[in-house]
């Protein structure tokens, strides 16, 4: 009979609850103390019967950490074929086979030899089977199981983070959410409570609270101002086992920052502000700042500033500095201390972004008094206009007054006033003012068409303090005046033809006119009323400033007459009327029948005279060589032309010989015979010129006698007279020299040749003491005598 063998398994466990079809007694907790073997057996020959098992015999349980003394026991492996000789071999491979699970080859029980953390591995797989020693035969086959590893609560909760940060607006209600916080636990969720985690709030109540469950952080109080606080810490804990004692626990640490919300108005830290401006400052000048604090921060605490009322909100305007926050006073007209010393305003700071939700906290704005005071400083002249602008006419006479400039001190003190025109703005002078009343007056004639305009400055100084001075500008039209007549626009190169019928135009003339009437210009073409009437033109007046030349006749031949000369009275309508007479040339030429002008030359009407070129040309010849006949015959005319016997060194037409002789007085009288100056009847008659030799003898016009004893100043003047008025005299300059000292003189003589005659000699010394100019003629007169010799 066949027999089959069968690998039982003995298991020992604990804390576990076996369930077979027979009842089997409950397993306790303690350490294993009874075992349950599983096998098949044989009844005495007959078929063996397997005996069905009352637990899954190929899973094993072991409890992680184990801390026992002692190996942890698993279970056991047991065959029928063990007949407990030790004949059979237990072999365990597998998952942590030899290491970490070891089995006892001759019983085949199985310890862990090492403690097992479950979160490291859970489960491990093995396989075992039983061999014969002696046949090395396996007498099982190999079969495999599974030990897997109980968890125990042995790992505490971990947030994901170990600081967590969370903002939150200001001002939230209760049960606003802020953060959500999460822990996780590494003990196994499927096997009691170890991995439950429960969430508490250690610290920063009763601000905020937290969601046991979900972990959730939620506002626990209302109204919350950041202005009062602004940090929070808040410390989580999250506990396993449900909350429950004996569970282990982790913390966290959650910052909460409440962020600004716009729920406080600005505020001025004072009522009134003062502020001082000099009245001289020009627009846009600061004059002071002002702000008003606003505990809220960012866009919340923008603001905005605005002159609400006042009696300065026309001169002053008020700019929000974006960068400060601050309101900046700006002059916007300018001061006079004297008109107003004092503006009081009303300054509004209000908020830029305001917050729908808090509006019934408002109103967002405060309002500060601003008063500001004008000191009065010393200020230049005002003029009462600028700039001025004098019209006035061109012909106006020299030194006419044409306009007046007024300025007046602005200050208390009313200092005098003095005018002056700036000379770099009139270079040629021609105008000049009044220094005390400002009065403009032309120093020069004026002239509209060489210069219409004229720019010039005129300047108002205190006479008290002349750094205080105020240039105004003047510009002064010059209106124009009729003075200048009508002329020809261009000069006319105007022909007739030869054949030329009655009544052609041969040429139209315009006019210009360098006035400027207002009404503009209307000129008038006539004949000039003084002349005959011209039989060979006609001038017709076209109405439109221009006038038409006609012929009168019947032909024209250049053989009579080649040119015309035709005056042409030409007015103006202006007043006074202003004419002129223009004479129009106009040449006689040939033209074709259809009036092309072919030639007007002169070498035309020789041509048609009968000459040839060759004749032409030996005219000219000849002409040529009696220009050349002349101009030889001038030149030798020259040649015989009688020299000067003077030189042009000496000749007293071009130059004065001084000769710078001491004479002797009136008392040497071998120097110059006085008598001759005092006789007129002693010069030679009829002298003539000593430069210049004469070519003819002119005929001397005899001066009356003059008596013996004339004065001789009397005598010089008849002579300087007769020499002005003398026909005779000669074309060129000439002089004449008559020297007198006078009747007498109360000096004695002042010649050094009578000094050698004195009886004692003179001292010279004195002459030291007139200084270094004088010092040749003391060594020379002032030395020893030793020196002189």
């Amino acid at each position: 009979m066949r027999t089959h063998h069968c690998l039982s398994l003995l298991i020992w466990t604990g804390l576990f609850y076996t369930v077979n079809t027979t009842p089997f007694e409950e397993e306790s907790n303690s350490p294993l103390t009874s075992k349950r073997a599983v096998s098949l057996t044989k009844n005495e020959g007959k078929m063996l019967h397997r005996i069905k098992r009352g637990w899954m015999w190929n899973q094993f349980f072991l409890l992680e950490e184990y801390t026992g003394e002692d190996t942890q026991y698993v279970g056991k492996l047991h065959t029928d074929q063990d007949k407990g000789d030790g004949n059979l071999k237990y072999i365990l491979t597998g998952d942590g086979a030899g290491s970490l699970f070891v089995i006892d080859e001759k019983t085949g029980d199985i310890h862990a030899a090492k403690k097992l953390d479950r979160e490291e591995k859970s489960l491990y797989i093995l396989r075992a089977k039983a061999i014969d020693r002696k046949t090395g035969r396996q007498v099982e086959p190999e079969s495999e199981f599974i030990i897997k590893i109980h968890d125990i609560n042995d790992n505490e909760p971990k947030f994901t983070r170990d600081l967590y940060t969370a903002t939150v607006p200001e001002m939230s209600g209760v049960g606003t959410s802020v953060i959500q916080v999460t822990a996780t636990d590494a003990d196994d969720a499927n096997y009691g409570n170890s991995a439950k985690v429960v969430y508490s709030i250690l610290q920063g109540q009763p601000y905020f609270s937290v969601d046991p469950e979900s972990g959730i952080i939620k506002t626990a109080l209302p109204d919350m101002s950041r202005e009062n606080r602004e940090q929070y810490q808040v410390v989580i804990q999250a506990k396993d086992m449900g909350g429950q004692m004996g569970g282990l626990s982790g913390t966290t640490t959650v910052n909460i920052t409440l962020t600004d919300v716009n729920n406080n108005p600005p505020r001025f830290p004072q009522s009134t502000y003062h502020f001082n401006s000099p009245e001289s400052v020009p627009p846009g000048t600061h004059v002071g700042r002002i702000k008003a604090s606003d505990p809220d921060m960012g866009t919340n605490a923008e603001m905005a500033y605005s002159i609400a009322e006042g009696d300065g909100a026309d001169t002053f305007e008020v700019v929000t500095d974006k960068d400060t926050q601050e309101g900046i006073i700006t002059v916007k007209k300018n001061l006079d201390f004297e008109k107003k010393m004092l503006y009081t305003l009303r300054v509004d700071a209000s908020n830029t972004h305001l917050d729908p939700r808090f509006l019934h906290l408002g109103p967002f704005k405060d309002t500060a008094v601003v008063k500001i005071s004008v000191e009065d400083i010393d200020e230049p002249p005002v003029f009462s206009k600028n700039p001025y602008l004098i019209e006035v006419d061109e012909d106006v006479k020299e030194g006419s007054i044409i306009g007046q400039v007024t300025a007046y001190d602005p200050d208390a003190m009313n200092n005098l006033i003095k005018y002056s025109v700036d000379r770099h703005t009139d270079m040629d002078r021609t105008f000049s003012i009044h220094s005390e009343n400002g009065s403009i007056f032309t120093l020069k004639a004026l002239d509209r068409e060489s210069s219409p305009w004229h720019n010039i400055t005129v300047t108002a100084t205190e006479i008290n303090n002349p750094k205080q001075s105020t240039p105004i500008p003047v510009f002064i039209r010059i209106l124009d005046i009729n003075d200048h007549a009508p002329e020809f626009a261009m000069y006319y190169d105007t022909f007739v033809c030869e054949n030329a019928k009655p009544g052609q135009l041969i040429q139209t003339i315009s006019v210009m006119d360098k006035d400027d009437p207002p009404r503009g210009h209307k000129f008038f073409f006539e004949p000039v009323p003084e002349l005959p009437l011209n039989p060979n033109f006609t001038i017709v007046d076209n109405k439109d400033n221009t006038a038409g030349i006609m012929t009168r006749k019947d032909g024209y031949s250049r053989n009579k007459m080649s040119i015309y000369l035709l005056p042409i009275l030409i007015f103006d309508n202006d007043y006074p009327i202003q004419s002129s007479t223009g004479t129009l040339t106009i040449r006689v030429c040939a033209c074709d029948r259809h009036g092309h002008l072919q030639s007007c030359s002169a070498e035309a009407l020789v041509l048609s005279a009968g000459l040839s070129t060759g004749a032409l040309v030996a005219i000219l010849l000849c002409v040529l060589i009696l220009l050349v006949l002349v101009m030889l015959f001038a030149a030798l005319k020259r040649q015989r032309k009688k020299e000067p016997l003077i030189i042009s060194k000496d000749d007293v037409r071009d130059n004065i010989v001084t000769y710078n002789d001491e004479g002797g007085g009136e008392e040497d009288t071998q120097a110059f015979d006085i008598g001759t100056l005092r006789n007129p009847e002693a010069r030679e008659d009829a002298k003539v010129r000593r430069d210049v030799m004469p070519e003819t003898i002119f005929q001397i016009r005899r001066t009356v006698p003059l008596w013996e004893n004339i004065d001789v100043q009397d005598f010089i003047h008849r002579r300087l007279k007769e020499n002005d008025s003398d026909p005779s005299a000669p074309p060129y300059d000439s002089l004449a020299t008559y020297a007198y000292e006078g009747n007498d003189s109360i000096a004695n003589s002042l010649s050094s040749l009578e000094s050698l005659t004195a009886d004692c000699n003179q001292d010279y010394d004195y002459l030291s003491d007139w200084g270094p100019r004088f010092k040749k003629l003391a060594d020379m007169y002032g030395g020893d005598d030793s020196d002189r010799d």
